[in-house]
């Protein structure tokens, strides 16, 4: 496994395969559920991943029968019942900064997703840019089922926006479980294939997005999430911009010179 000195996380693992950055969550005795440190780290690597050039994109995944079932029952939940008001907003902020830190990357994130995915899981799996899921995935925004609001790390202004708000509203009002399956025809997963295909079928995907034009692919992710509250002319005005700001980029020469000369272009790696 090949990890880099300035990105070294202890409680899970990372790896480059090339331009692909690799986070593996690995408590797969606790399906992979999330600690303090965890949470800690992964928000400290995406921030870390935001100026790391040769990382194109990122691919977030977890070991065992689960890619993440949410706070560690006994880390987490059991020690935020000795805390005020105070330290809870501290707690729930931090979740929350996880989630701001996968929207506001400039570059794609994908989720694969090997396993069961519930709670704070499947928040940071609706907060990636994409979902691959294995057919034997399930996902479940289970808050309401211990307690707690539906409305937990941005899951009630992301879901409706993936799944629309009827089918958001009964998923974070039951906190049920859905199979992959059924998330796949209503939107949530963009990709289901068999259990075994996951890891292929990801790397393709990573890598296809990992040879195309790095600055236009954080331009779209900025403007989807910019224009989420826009009005339509608010929008057109901003795309404007935007689109003339790549049209300054050299990706936008290549690509013309590649099609004149019948070839593949080669995007700028930096």
């Amino acid at each position: 496994m090949k990890t880099v000195k300035d990105i070294d996380p202890k409680s899970f693992l990372y790896e480059e395969q090339g331009a692909v950055a690799i986070i593996t969550l690995n408590r797969p005795d606790r399906l992979n559920s999330l600690t303090f440190d965890v949470y800690r780290e992964l928000t400290d690597t995406l921030a870390a991943l935001s100026s790391r050039d040769q990382v194109r994109v990122v691919v977030i995944t977890g070991r065992g029968r689960g890619f993440c079932s949410g706070g560690d029952v006994e880390d987490i939940i059991g020690e935020l019942f000795k805390c005020d008001m105070s330290g809870l907003l501290e707690f729930t902020r931090m979740t929350c900064d996880l989630i701001r830190k996968i929207r506001s990357l400039n570059k794609p994130v994908i989720a694969s997703l090997n396993g069961t995915v519930a709670g704070a899981g499947a928040v940071i799996a609706l907060a990636c840019d994409l979902r691959i899921a294995a057919d034997t995935a399930k996902i479940a925004f289970l808050f309401v089922k211990v307690g707690l609001a539906g409305a937990d790390m941005g899951a009630a202004f992301l879901l409706p926006r993936v799944v629309g708000l009827s089918k958001a509203t009964e998923m974070l009002y039951s906190g049920d479980f859905i199979s992959a399956d059924e998330a796949g025809k209503i939107g949530l997963f963009n990709k289901v294939v068999l259990a075994s295909e996951l890891e292929t079928e990801t790397m393709r995907w990573a890598e296809k997005l990992a040879a195309g034009p790095a600055f236009a692919l954080g331009m779209t992710k900025a403007a989807l999430n910019r224009e989420l509250d826009m009005s339509l002319e608010m929008a057109l005005e901003a795309e404007s911009e935007a689109q003339a700001i790549c049209m300054l980029n050299p990706d936008f020469r290549e690509a013309y010179q590649a099609f004149t000369e019948k070839r593949t272009p080669e995007f700028n790696k930096s």
